[in-house]
């Protein structure tokens, strides 16, 4: 199956760079390339995308909030969204995981690893490296949101899904998971699959958003 593609930033040679390296692959297609977050979602309004790559900082709509708006308009589907970002906009990126990405790079990851990521993303997963989204959870989780609040979704989880909830948060993935509570890995891609389905979320990075939220886990803690 390929891959459809949309790339999104205003620089011209970041879109050519992402364009010659995507090109490479026989299942990714570029379907479409726009200079910011509104040319995008007019684009997208044309064209049918699986995954839009997505900068953070843009003139006149930004990537935060054309994800928002993205992800509102078809909240059970493609396109993902995987936005990219630097050492110095760790906020935005944060920002823009609220806003519903299913995931997030920095500008200079090795060209494999955004690959892999855009294939990552398609599958309907999502990119979550665990040191770089501890760190901007750490950071940031106290400041962006209204604070830790009940949620009512919370208490539909069993206490092995609150513990395996606790341990997506804390940017472990299925393997480690399952080493650590001594099950396999098939049950708790099972246990994952439940929980997001019981909090209604898209995927695993909004699970470690809420978990953050909803006060379950605290930044530094």
């Amino acid at each position: 199956m390929t891959v459809r593609v949309v790339i999104v930033d205003d620089q011209a040679l970041v879109r050519a760079g992402f364009r010659m390296v995507l090109g490479s692959q026989p299942d990714l297609e570029v379907v479409g390339e726009a200079v910011d977050g509104a040319d995008a979602l007019r684009l997208l309004a044309r064209v049918e995308a699986d995954v839009v790559v997505m900068d953070v900082r843009m003139p006149t709509m930004d990537g935060v909030e054309a994800t928002r708006r993205i992800c509102r308009d078809r909240p059970a589907g493609p396109p993902r969204v995987l936005v990219l970002t630097t050492f110095d906009t760790e906020a935005d990126a944060f920002a823009a995981l609220q806003a519903g990405a299913s995931g997030f790079l920095l500008k200079n990851v090795p060209p494999e690893e955004l690959l892999a990521a855009i294939r990552v993303v398609a599958r309907g997963d999502s990119v979550v490296a665990p040191p770089i989204t501890r760190r901007l959870l750490d950071r940031f989780a106290g400041r962006l949101g209204p604070g830790p609040a009940e949620d009512p979704r919370i208490g539909q989880l069993t206490e092995r899904e609150r513990e395996i909830l606790l341990l997506v948060a804390q940017g472990l993935s299925n393997a480690e998971i399952a080493a650590r509570v001594h099950v396999a890995e098939a049950t708790v891609k099972t246990h994952v699959g439940r929980i997001l389905a019981k909090l209604q979320l898209r995927d695993r990075v909004q699970a470690v958003v809420l978990a953050y939220e909803t006060g379950l886990v605290t930044p530094g803690g």
